[in-house]
């Protein structure tokens, strides 16, 4: 009777868990159901090894670019023109290798200074001119899709022969020397993640102890590890009895962590959070808001610049038409992530999450065979779903 009656009081806690945090879980939720359709609907070939490595590599550049528009949003600014810098930025890099002769380890560092002046000159109009970032993004999106076509006017696509740089978005890490079967290395990654996952975990937990917040109980806490963990494991494994992780995932791994870090553990952060949750008082507390908008637009310029390394890498080729839709991706995966329509909250973290739902759609949808102008409908309105339960769940909680 007694563990009956535990078992009920779980199962409460659960559900109270899931109420209390339902912006949080229902990313992860929402996520897990398309990937169940889709699997269903394409007799199991949206879930093979193949098809999910085709995902991660789809999935690389509009992560990042979602990545920096999550520091944007945060700041209630927006940017429209990442799109066609990216594209613009992937034009100048396959120029540089195929006309110029340039390594890519020389290009690639040259683009994302380019990404950066695009960032500062963007950034200056909007802090020190004072134009509406809507509208100095506009003009950007017009300039870089202008640009990107005069670039490319002359010899139109550019077919990219560079081994090396065509891996980045289509090659995967090299395995140990071990003679098995399985990628041995994807597989040692896999656990190392979730070992920093559980061991995160427990630091909050203690964190929120130490400071008498609600935390779930054991029980709770240990099964909500094992879900994660066990996600985590299932996915690596399928990967690495492939070809193992594709390079795009390490590359989307470190700018996350770079962001994550800058987010929760600098005073960089705390500023961006501030001054999203209440720019006024930021600036009389003594932020200096000018400064740290001008860096969330070097940033997102910057990161642009990389996304289109990544796409044009993933093409083998650049392309007039790249950058078309990028940062309505960008910016549907941040809002799909938690990020807060009207206050400044967000996560990277969950940024990611929300750019696996856009693009595990698309890549679903495309396997089905589903045509190009029911794909823009349906993540439309998925969209308007999302940010519309993020208005109302908000609502409730004040």
């Amino acid at each position: 009777m007694e563990t009956n009656n535990r078992k009920i009081g779980i199962g409460k806690e659960i559900i109270e868990l899931m109420k209390s945090n339902i912006r949080e879980y229902m990313m992860y939720i929402a996520l897990v159901l398309i990937m169940i359709f889709f699997t269903w609907k394409t007799q199991g070939a949206f879930i093979q090894a193949r098809n999910i490595s085709n995902l991660i590599n789809q999935a690389g550049y509009v992560a990042i670019l979602a990545v920096g528009m999550t520091l944007i949003l945060i700041l209630k600014h927006i940017d429209l023109s990442v799109g066609y810098v990216a594209g613009f930025c992937g034009a100048v890099a396959a120029i540089l290798m195929t006309k110029y002769g340039l390594s890519e380890w020389i290009v690639i560092p040259m683009v994302m200074v380019i990404g950066l002046l695009i960032g500062l000159y963007q950034g200056f109009l909007v802090t020190k001119v004072g134009v509406p970032a809507f509208v100095t993004t506009l003009a950007g999106m017009f300039i870089f899709r202008g640009l990107l076509n005069l670039t490319l006017q002359n010899t139109g696509t550019i077919i990219i022969p560079n081994k090396g740089f065509n891996a980045l978005s289509n090659g995967f890490i090299p395995d140990l020397p071990l003679g098995m079967e399985i990628h041995v290395l994807t597989f040692l990654i896999g656990v190392i993640a979730v070992v920093y996952l559980i061991r995160s975990e427990f630091k909050i937990r203690k964190n929120r102890i130490k400071y008498q917040f609600k935390n779930p109980s054991k029980p709770v806490f240990i099964a909500k590890l094992l879900f994660l963990s066990t996600v985590i494991m299932v996915i690596v494994t399928v990967l690495a009895k492939y070809s193992g992780m594709p390079w795009t995932a390490v590359t989307v791994a470190i700018i996350l962590l770079i962001y994550n870090y800058i987010l929760n553990k600098t005073r960089l952060g705390r500023y961006i959070y501030g001054i999203g949750g209440n720019e006024q008082a930021a600036g009389l507390s003594g932020v200096n808001v000018k400064a740290v908008t001008l860096f969330a637009f070097c940033s997102m310029s910057a990161l642009a610049a990389l996304a289109g390394v990544l796409y044009t890498s993933r093409l083998q080729s650049a392309t007039p038409t790249a950058g078309l839709g990028f940062e309505l991706d960008a910016i549907a995966s941040a809002y799909i992530g938690g990020v807060a329509v009207s206050v400044g909250i967000g996560r990277v973290t969950n940024t990611i999450i929300g750019t696996l739902v856009i693009m595990s759609l698309t890549n679903g949808m495309n396997l089905m065979g589903v045509d190009i102008s029911y794909q823009y409908v349906v993540k439309g309105i998925i969209f308007i779903i999302a940010v519309a339960f993020d208005v109302r769940t908000r609502s409730k909680g004040r």
